[in-house]
């Protein structure tokens, strides 16, 4: 039995790239998707050299685009491996463009199978974008062929999936046990059309650690719950929401050994924590990240459920936009988040100032809670009192500039 060995601290890099770990590389080009002439980055693949392990989450939407439905047939395939690619283009989500969508993401995981030596059904493939339009294929099967793949192409990879996003999302971890070192990396897009319970919105994770199909679609699902899923921007889902996680074991470690699978395990927590509050902080027109922080409630469900329930709040995110420090539509939020509430137990901190405790309210500042509001990050405590679970959320701010970027979106 190998004896178990200390973890050292984890080492965050937010600039790290989905091409850190071993054996993983990623190119990016521009297939002009969206039609309009311009020469931005579209399409994009990321590829482990290595055989895979591989887990997916999806959308949870009962329409699904024509990508999610063929990316679900691959990832679901028997083992011994799993995926060990992914093609991604921004610009066209595929959804609602029936039979002819399906062939076209093939024909995607086809022409990349073919550049790479791969099989189809080892090749991933997502979209997103504008839906109900049909897919520029012959483009992008142009493009494939001629795409470099390299050791640093995981950043033109983060920049080509963006759609609305203002900035790529993306971080590294690295973590070392005795003279070995391993890495978990990621890096998602997502702006708009981002709800609670949807599965994720783009989102793909590479690991150099030697994990298990099994355990890593466990470990992705339960951390995913309390990372991606705890996000909201706009209270919409999308049919297109992928999240990918490829596992290689290029390190030479592996999470049969209990001390490695703890540290992968906080690892994949602090790249999926990283990306949900990147994804929630660049939500569409947003000015402020909101985080929200339910203690002493009287089980997980519930905490989550009151967390999910203000930070998607529209009078909430209405007001920390407009700087007003009407902490009632926190209380009211909660109160209809359908979990049973003791008023007189609850306690409230909004833009870390104490506004309600255990049922009354209290004197305000009201100049410099507003001074608060002002931050780039406002954060909400909401204490129940009636148990231990605790849970956080994360949203943004409601502007006139949400409502500019979807008026226009397709024009």
């Amino acid at each position: 039995m190998t004896a178990a060995r200390p973890a050292a601290p984890l080492v965050v890099d937010p600039a790290g790239h989905v091409t850190v770990p071993l054996g993983f590389v990623a190119g990016a080009g521009s297939a002009d998707v969206r039609g309009h002439g311009d020469a931005r980055l579209d399409v994009a693949i990321l590829y482990s050299r290595e055989p895979c392990a591989s887990a997916a989450l999806f959308t949870r939407s009962a329409v699904r685009s024509a990508t999610v439905q063929v990316c679900v047939e691959h990832a679901q395939r028997p083992a011994p491996s799993g995926l060990r690619a992914v093609i991604v283009n921004s610009g066209n989500a595929n959804a609602s463009t029936g039979p002819q969508g399906l062939a076209d993401a093939r024909r995607m995981t086809e022409v990349v199978a073919a550049t790479l030596g791969l099989d189809p059904r080892e090749v991933g493939v997502a979209s997103t974008g504008v839906i109900g339009r049909p897919l520029p294929i012959e483009r992008i099967a142009t493009v494939v062929p001629g795409m470099k793949l390299s050791r640093v192409g995981g950043a033109r990879f983060a920049q080509a999936i963006m759609t609305t996003d203002t900035r790529p999302k993306q971080v590294a971890v690295e973590f070392s046990l005795g003279d070995a070192s391993a890495r978990v990396a990621g890096c998602a897009k997502g702006s708009g059309m981002i709800h609670p319970d949807l599965g994720t919105t783009l989102a793909f994770i590479t690991t150099d650690v030697a994990v298990p199909a099994n355990d890593l679609r466990r470990w992705l699902t339960e951390t995913a719950d309390d990372t991606f899923n705890m996000v909201t921007v706009d209270g919409d889902t999308s049919p297109s929401d992928t999240l990918l996680c490829f596992a290689n074991g290029a390190s030479g470690l592996s999470s049969s050994e209990p001390d490695v699978a703890a540290a992968f395990r906080d690892a994949l927590e602090a790249v999926c924590r990283h990306l949900a509050r990147s994804i929630a902080a660049d939500g569409e027109g947003a000015g402020h990240l909101i985080e929200v922080r339910t203690v002493r409630a009287p089980d997980r469900e519930a905490a989550r459920r009151v967390a999910r329930t203000i930070a998607g709040s529209m009078l909430v995110k209405s007001a920390i936009h407009g700087r007003d420090p009407n902490w009632g539509r926190v209380v009211a939020a909660a109160g209809r988040a359908g979990v049973p509430l003791v008023e007189e137990r609850m306690s409230v901190d909004f833009a870390g100032v104490r506004v309600f405790d255990c049922g009354r309210p209290l004197p305000i500042d009201e100049p410099a809670l507003r001074q608060a509001l002002a931050a780039p990050e406002v954060s909400i405590s909401v204490d129940l009192g009636l148990g231990e679970a605790a849970a956080t959320a994360w949203g943004c701010d409601l502007t006139p500039e949400y409502v500019h970027i979807n008026a226009d979106y397709t024009t």
